[in-house]
């Protein structure tokens, strides 16, 4: 590799893409998550009945809107005419409309209504894309893949959030200009535990375990949770092992467990190679009032996760968003430099992510180049 010249850096070559990338990271980087898997693009409560709304998953947009009978579906946000955005229209009974000219689509993406003059001409046979959807744990899901295979695909298992023992939960999204990857090493590598010193959601870690299992990265941490000044004061320390958690990269989404008893799930959905919606899913069997030996109920529960919510988990979740948007920054400036990578675990999750991608490459007849030398 040539010597490094800053003043080379101050007219950056844009990274390279993933058929173009010679080492590891820069596959990592340039690598989508595969589309055939179920990914959440908002929170139910955000989408209304008679409301529309537009997101993209890896550059692809995609429309979603609920019915006025409450019911959500979505397609390809374009409409077939003119190329204008669907999500810009009005929601019609079940179907939705084009706000430029009128053009009524079924929720199978199917042009069903032109209030114009066509002219002499038969009614089209026009239709966009649409994609299989659900909701489940407060989100709306959208299959951007193979519709077919979308039963094949199902969603997590999260039962301590259905039924009437339902736990504490704390819901939280955002949009950050960042690839996915980045995001995913920032919740599974805890070496950067300086970031988060004043509220301390973990502690002092020490990597325990660390292997892939398929499409799976487990990773094992001898760590402090919740050792936060405040925060530690709720975690019940009879009941609760609060110095061990396992992580897992169960591609695409990540979960983590701390004893059973705290548990969280993060889902990314890929914007675009750099911009990525994260959801994130924290939830708790309970918590201990403060001084006292004892466990909160269930309404006082919500009401302090409401709290801690605002106060604690938002401010940590924010420091992450700062940090992976400098690091896309960084990146997009020194993408050919080496980097001083220590963490086994994060070759291991880019090595999977790669393999995922590659895996959809071939399905689409991509083959692309062996990446050079097993370097980071």
């Amino acid at each position: 590799m040539a010597a490094f010249r800053y003043e080379d850096a101050l007219t950056p070559t844009p990274p390279p893409g993933f058929l173009e990338a010679r080492n590891r990271r820069q596959k990592a980087r340039a690598a989508g998550l595969h589309p055939d898997y179920w990914y959440p693009v908002a929170h139910s409560n955000k989408l209304k009945p008679g409301k529309a709304m537009g997101t993209r998953f890896w550059g692809r947009p995609i429309a979603v809107y609920r019915d006025q009978k409450g019911i959500v579906h979505a397609m390809e946000d374009r409409c077939a005419h003119r190329q204008l955005k669907l999500s810009q229209g009005e929601v019609k009974g079940c179907n939705l409309v084009c706000q430029y000219h009128g053009w009524e689509y079924g929720c199978d993406g199917k042009v069903i209504a032109i209030p114009h003059e066509l002219f002499g001409k038969p009614f089209p046979k026009l239709s966009v894309p649409s994609f299989p959807v659900q909701e489940r744990y407060g989100h709306i899901w959208v299959f951007p893949g193979d519709p077919a295979l979308a039963k094949k695909r199902p969603l997590p298992e999260i039962p301590e959030l259905e039924g009437k023992n339902r736990w504490g939960i704390i819901l939280l999204d955002g949009v950050w200009k960042a690839h996915h990857t980045m995001l995913m090493e920032n919740i599974c590598d805890f070496t950067h535990g300086y970031l988060h010193r004043d509220y301390r959601p973990f502690w002092d870690p020490k990597l325990t375990k660390y292997e892939t299992v398929g499409d799976k990265v487990y990773v094992s941490y001898d760590t402090k949770v919740g050792a936060g000044k405040i925060f530690r004061r709720f975690v019940d320390d009879r009941k609760v092992n609060a110095n061990h958690m396992d992580l897992c990269f169960d591609y695409p989404f990540q979960w983590s467990n701390t004893d059973n008893k705290i548990k969280s799930y993060c889902f990314l959905l890929p914007q675009d190679e750099q911009t990525t919606h994260g959801f994130f899913i924290f939830y708790f069997q309970s918590l201990k009032l403060p001084f006292l030996p004892m466990t909160m109920p269930p309404w006082l529960l919500d009401r302090v996760l409401k709290i801690a919510k605002r106060l604690f988990v938002q401010p940590v979740i924010d420091q992450d968003g700062w940090a992976v948007e400098l690091e896309q920054e960084g990146y997009n400036r020194f993408s050919d430099l080496p980097v001083a990578e220590f963490s086994p675990v994060v070759s291991m999750f880019q090595q999977l992510t790669i393999r995922k991608w590659e895996e959809y490459l071939a399905t689409r007849n991509v083959v692309p180049q062996p990446t050079l030398g097993a370097s980071a």
